[in-house]
């Protein structure tokens, strides 16, 4: 388990298979032109030779499982972030509660056979955020990430980094695979899956995303997650 305040970890690949799970805080690794942020109860996986860059923008509490290839065969081929359900967690607090950096013994290897067996299991959820090299795009983007409540049209966005409305439309598309709009709703996702974990209230949560009202926000939530904001929260006390 590792606690950070904000950090960046280099570029770096491996051999073998990485699970990053946070207890708490939200991590972001970069990976080609996709920024995956995983908020706690969530964790990512790296397929062996996924050539990947770290950071954390606020204290985080999580820690990084490394698996040998040849178990990662049943595992998904590509990166993708995965619903963490009670065994997987439980397992994850003994590892780190018994500071195991490797399987010691017999009782070691079959957990994690069944760490494997679970994480293959699991739901994968999308939360990644694609990026761009655009200067001005990328201004814009920075931006929402250190305040995704701001509601400023792409138009207003434009005339500050003095571009136009229609080219950075153009190269939202280009560049992140959806719209403005898309790409601010699901910033706004994550980072509300980490706030309703911190116990929030589901209005509060909602105004300081930038929604006028808390049911534009639950709206929004079930859409991309399929659930309410009040039943992510009882899941969030389920696994605690």
């Amino acid at each position: 388990m590792q606690l950070n305040e904000v950090t960046t970890y280099p570029t770096e690949r491996h051999d073998w298979g990485e699970f990053v799970f946070s207890f708490s805080g939200v991590i972001e690794l970069t990976v080609g032109n996709r920024q995956y942020l995983t908020p706690p109860h969530y964790g990512l996986w790296l397929p062996p030779q996924t050539e990947h860059g770290a950071s954390t923008r606020s204290e985080a509490c999580y820690c990084v499982l490394d698996i040998a290839s040849d178990l990662c065969d049943r595992l998904p081929m590509a990166v993708c972030t995965l619903a963490v359900g009670p065994i997987i967690k439980a397992i994850l607090a003994d590892l780190v509660a018994r500071q195991v950096d490797y399987p010691r013994n017999d009782d070691d290897e079959r957990l994690m056979q069944v760490l494997v067996d679970q994480m293959s299991l699991a739901p994968r959820q999308d939360t990644y955020l694609p990026i761009s090299g655009d200067r001005a795009l990328n201004q814009i983007l920075e931006a929402l990430r250190q305040q995704p409540g701001d509601n400023r049209s792409l138009a207003e966005w434009a005339r500050m980094v003095h571009s136009t409305e229609r080219t950075l439309s153009r190269r939202c598309q280009r560049d992140l695979g959806m719209s403005f709009v898309e790409w601010r709703q699901r910033l706004r996702l994550v980072r509300a899956l980490s706030m309703l974990e911190d116990g929030q209230t589901v209005q509060g949560v909602a105004l300081e995303l930038g929604y006028s009202t808390s049911s534009a926000f639950i709206a929004m939530f079930h859409r991309l997650m399929g659930t309410t904001p009040d039943e992510f929260r009882k899941q969030i006390v389920q696994l605690a």
